[in-house]
């Protein structure tokens, strides 16, 4: 990978921009593999997957898996897998919507994820996601929309009225959050949400069915910092190690069978038919391992890894008591393997191991991360996605700050490191088990 520090965060910004929603980071992710030589596989067809090949596949417009079939035999490399999630912490609307209170036009929305709801309070707010609608023939389709432009907010009750606000307010998700979008004239009677839809991205005569619709904080991604050492953003969990996955297969060389996959819904479970506790990436392997001529799946999985990237949690210099004393990722100090014996992370000492060795070849630094032990602790798709296929799996991070706000912080270093890593990971040659003695 040959782009610098600064070429490789103005492309993740433009990415992070352009990726309001899932179905949105998956027609960005698309975009960046078709310039790089990958073509779109239908799955109600047959594969012809030639060493060398290199394809995508999408579910639902909102889980993404792209692949390079390598030259070497899946016996002497195994599989290289890298996954991430499209999906982060949001308010989305709701079927019936429509709430008219004091004059205001409002829209009903449901927390979707564990998301902070603070940071959503007095910001620029627009609207994007997908909507499915009857045309002029009476067909259905779906359409990717996006208003682009701030079209919300959720204001703040003055402190005059709310004394407690700075000690101890709590938010309801039911009546302190709903956005306020216009102000009703009185003249035109009760507005329909899907009218809205239907006269701002369709044709005369087109019917808005139903959506699939958030709000989202128009702030661009940005550098900042008096050293601009710092990335602030919306979705940088988990669009960050989706970019990054995306760079580093580009960057492969394509000797080794090596994929990466996206999945929709890990802040709300995995479990659905495009997340990680559903059948997408089991099929799709199925399909790659029988093109090479594999017996089957479970003949490779011993030499194979996942490498499962969700961002971890770096110490915060106000909380530092949140973090165990030992294990204290700072932004700017490398990946972060993540560990738990509870199994909330996949990693073992085996596939940390071949992770440490990786960093070392890659001239990257690399932290640990740990919870308290009187604390709970998170979890990603790593832990399901190897439950499902068995195979070898660590989970690791770019440490941030703000997790699940609408604007969260990392360090502008760490993205291009990890890109490296995992770029190494795809091209390290030979089978990636370990001797036991």
């Amino acid at each position: 990978m040959t782009q610098t520090t600064q070429d490789f965060n103005s492309g993740l910004k433009a990415f992070l921009d352009a990726s309001p929603t899932p179905f949105h980071a998956v027609t960005s992710m698309i975009a960046l593999l078709e310039i790089g030589g990958y073509r779109s596989l239908d799955e109600s067809q047959a594969w012809d997957l030639k060493p060398g090949a290199k394809h995508y596949v999408t579910r639902n417009g909102s889980s993404i898996i792209a692949f390079v079939v390598g030259t070497e035999p899946l016996a002497k490399s195994g599989l290289r897998l890298a996954g991430g999630h499209t999906d982060s912490p949001c308010l989305m609307v709701k079927p019936q919507p429509e709430i008219n209170n004091m004059g205001y036009f409002q829209l009903g929305v449901e927390v979707y994820g564990g998301a902070l709801l603070n940071p959503w309070f007095d910001r620029d707010l627009s609207i994007a996601g997908r909507i499915v609608y009857r045309d002029q023939a009476q067909q259905l389709k779906q359409k990717v929309v996006d208003f682009k432009q701030p079209v919300a907010m959720i204001p703040s009750l003055a402190i005059h009225l709310d004394r407690e606000a700075n000690s101890g307010r709590s938010i309801n998700a039911q009546n302190d959050i709903p956005p306020v979008l216009f102000l009703e004239d009185g003249l035109t009677g009760s507005t329909d949400f899907r009218t809205l839809l239907a006269e701002r991205f369709l044709g005369e005569d087109s019917e808005v069915l139903d959506y699939e619709l958030c709000f989202y904080d128009t702030q661009p991604a940005a550098e900042i910092g008096l050293k601009q050492e710092f990335i602030t953003s919306g979705r940088l969990d988990n669009l960050l190690s989706c970019y990054v996955a995306i760079q580093a297969l580009l960057a492969a060389e394509g000797n080794n069978t090596s994929l990466i996959v996206c999945n929709d819904h890990e802040e709300v479970g995995s479990v659905s038919a495009i997340g990680a506790d559903g059948p997408f990436l089991e099929s799709v392997l199925e399909r790659i391992v029988q093109a090479q001529g594999a017996d089957n799946i479970n003949s490779v999985i011993d030499g194979s890894l996942m490498i499962s990237c969700d961002n971890a949690h770096a110490v915060h210099p106000n909380f530092i008591a949140k973090h165990d004393g030992t294990h204290m990722p700072v932004l700017n100090g490398g990946p972060v393997i993540k560990v738990n014996v509870k199994q909330r992370y996949a990693t073992t000492s085996v596939t940390a191991s071949l992770f440490r060795q990786l960093c070392a070849d890659s001239d990257v630094p690399m932290q640990t991360f740990v919870s308290r032990s009187d604390l709970g602790c998170g979890s990603t798709i790593g832990p399901v996605t190897s439950s499902r296929l068995g195979v070898p799996t660590l989970d690791v991070g770019i440490p941030q700050l703000a997790m699940h706000s609408c604007r969260e912080v990392t360090g502008s270093e760490d993205p291009l490191r990890l890109a490296l890593v995992l770029e190494a990971f795809f091209n390290k040659a030979g089978n990636l088990s370990i001797e036991v003695e």
